[in-house]
């Protein structure tokens, strides 16, 4: 990358998530000088909020003041829950790290562009030993309560306890015991064994979560990459005459009021499916990065995605206990099924839930359900509705299908706000919700005493919930199929990389940090040590 003179950095990763993260660690270890931007704020177990209802410290949503770590975005088609903090989505993700099938590598955007089934599993070896992955060891009611259910619709044999990466600590010490780093030689940070509370998706306050900023991230730090918190990214363009990256960028920042530009040679997005492809369309529209591929926003992916429940109103065990993913099930070929779980007082996504109701009219069969209950069981009713003890007497249902489904997404202008341009869906709809997991649920409820559940969007918006949105810059063999190549080059510019869900071809079926991480792993493995920088190792220009 000859011509760029007085860089802030060699490398500048946009995002601090799953990809962020390890292309920060593995850029460092190669030489390089990195600066990851980061929109969310850096958290630590003082600051992390006691439960959801501190509303303040919990959501993300700036405009109104909130500067927490879960986001929720509004679409027509999707309502998208999301992370914002150094570390990313790993602050407020349930920690479950799951290969998808080996099936998915030959189906989307990505097959055939290389030998994935080859390459990926060593990948995914060194993202499991970086992240810590085990087999969950806190298993609770919830968990106990799921096997129960797939033994009685015929499926008890494909229960298993998940792969978390969480500590557990040495077999026979107590929960909470502390001890010297476990995983990186001492090199990491002092680590709690875990004590079961169900807390992970508020932020673990014990020391036992493995977050990014417990291995890639604070092991980047240590080899110099350098984290600017609560910082947005507002624009990349390349530096001199040719204008292809060949000479570096220059990244505008903004934090509040104040702006920065730093000059570099190289630019990772990493801001995320939603973030990057926002950040990108902007850029393109702007004439900043006008080369980007008219694939933009196409091959959106919800990982076919439902989340349902069920209540159990006055329940003597309490639900909450365990980590927040800690078992699942297989409930036909395609259907995944997942217990998940806030700790006890996080009540507010009880005001997103509902009873569950069948059939075409979904509204009609909301009011009738609700209607009979008022009439047979009023006392289940009234403590179904109220959020007091929603935590603790709720199993969550994360249902998941390997099935494909696609949303298209681009820039455009809200009719409830005309006066800026966001990002919003198009095309044709996607299933609201996954008829098998549903029948699942009622089911169950009906065997164990309980009430399905499932989201207000579902009733009253006929939109589904998911808490994975995959891709929109996917991979291609050109900019006619693709926003990067398999390598996640750019299409038609030098230095630019995409790194994140957003690169993401295929639908997974489970959840996707672990296969982000592991492609942020094989995206890097191709970037040359900093010695052996050149145009043409780093990024000749795509057709």
């Amino acid at each position: 990358m000859h011509g760029v003179a007085d860089v802030d950095a060699d490398y500048i990763v946009i995002g601090s998530g799953f990809g962020g993260s390890v292309s920060a660690l593995r850029l460092a270890e190669k030489g390089y000088r990195v600066a990851v931007i980061e929109q969310g704020r850096r958290w630590t177990p003082d600051t992390l909020p006691a439960t959801s209802w501190s509303l303040r410290r919990w959501l993300w949503s700036p405009a109104l003041g909130m500067h927490g770590f879960f986001g929720m975005r509004f679409f027509r088609h999707v309502i998208v829950l999301n992370g914002n903090a150094v570390g990313g989505g790993s602050i407020t993700y349930a920690q479950t790290l799951l290969e998808p099938p080996a099936s998915v590598w030959r189906e989307g955007q990505w097959a055939g562009l290389e030998a994935w089934e080859r390459i990926m599993p060593a990948h995914y070896a060194t993202a499991k030993r970086m992240l810590g992955v085990t087999t969950n060891e806190r298993l609770a009611a919830a968990d106990f309560r799921l096997r129960d259910m797939a033994a009685s619709v015929g499926v008890g044999a494909s229960f298993y306890a998940t792969d978390v990466g969480v500590f557990f600590g040495r077999e026979g010490d107590a929960p909470g015991t502390v001890y010297r780093d476990p995983y990186f030689d001492g090199e990491g940070p002092e680590r709690r064994a875990c004590i079961g509370c169900g807390g992970c998706m508020v932020g673990c306050r014990h020391g036992a979560k493995n977050t990014l900023d417990m291995n890639y991230l604070y092991l980047a730090e240590k080899r110099g990459a350098r984290v600017i918190e609560q910082t947005r990214v507002v624009d990349v363009r390349p530096l001199g005459e040719a204008q292809d990256g060949s000479d570096g960028y220059v990244v505008t920042t903004r934090r509040g009021r104040m702006s920065a530009r730093l000059r570099c040679k190289a630019v990772v997005f990493a801001a995320s499916s939603l973030g990057t492809q926002e950040l990108l369309f902007r850029m393109r529209e702007s004439g900043a990065l006008p080369s980007i591929s008219a694939t933009l926003g196409q091959g959106v992916r919800t990982n076919a995605e439902s989340l349902i429940g069920i209540r159990y109103p006055g329940s003597a065990d309490d639900l909450s206990r365990g980590v927040a993913i800690g078992s699942g099930i297989h409930i036909d070929a395609y259907t995944h099924i997942e217990a998940t779980r806030y700790p006890a007082g996080s009540d507010v996504m009880g005001l997103l839930t509902t009873v569950m109701t069948q059939g075409r009219h979904r509204r009609m069969s909301w009011l009738l359900t609700i209607g009979q209950m008022l009439m047979t069981r009023p006392r289940a009713l009234f403590r179904l509705v109220r959020t007091k003890d929603w935590a603790r007497e709720s199993m969550i249902l994360l249902c998941m299908q390997t099935l494909d489904g696609q949303l298209t997404m681009r820039l455009g202008r809200r009719w409830f706000w005309p006066f800026s341009r966001r990002l919003v869906t198009e095309g044709p709809k996607i299933p609201t919700f996954i008829p098998a997991a549903n029948a699942f649920a009622i089911k169950a409820a009906e065997a164990t005493g309980g009430v399905p559940m499932t989201s207000l969007s579902e009733i009253f918006l006929d939109i589904p919930m998911t808490a994975h949105c995959l891709g929109g810059a996917v991979m291609g063999r050109g900019a006619g199929t693709g926003v990067c190549d398999s390598r996640g080059r750019v299409h038609g510019y030098r230095n630019l990389y995409v790194c994140d869900g957003s690169m993401v071809s295929a639908n997974l079926g489970v959840n996707p940090s672990l296969t982000i991480a592991a492609l942020a792993e094989h995206v890097m493995s191709h970037v040359p040590v900093a010695t052996a920088l050149s145009v043409a190792e780093t990024n000749a220009a795509r057709p």
